[in-house]
């Protein structure tokens, strides 16, 4: 069985799983992508702001407190991690 890790996202069934210990170096890199962003405290124009990064360090945004950060993560339905 041949499953892509895209297929297993999307909600294949349990029967269809893929064995995680197969995965391809891409595959695992992707894991946690769209569920997981990353707020780490940055300093922007003399101040602390606080950046919304991606799980594979890509960034996404600036907020200018933690808790809005925070939840504009909650509100794209991601998980958010901190990072000090």
């Amino acid at each position: 069985m041949d499953t892509s890790l895209t297929d297993f996202q999307a909600g294949a069934s349990a029967q269809d799983a893929v064995d995680i210990r197969k995965l391809t170096q891409a595959q695992l890199m992707q894991l946690g992508m769209s569920q997981l962003a990353y707020v780490k405290p940055v300093w922007m124009d003399g101040e602390t702001a606080f950046a919304i990064f991606a799980a594979d360090g890509s960034p996404m945004a600036v907020a200018a407190d933690c808790d809005l950060a925070v939840a504009a993560i909650v509100q794209h339905e991601m998980v958010p991690a901190l990072v000090h």
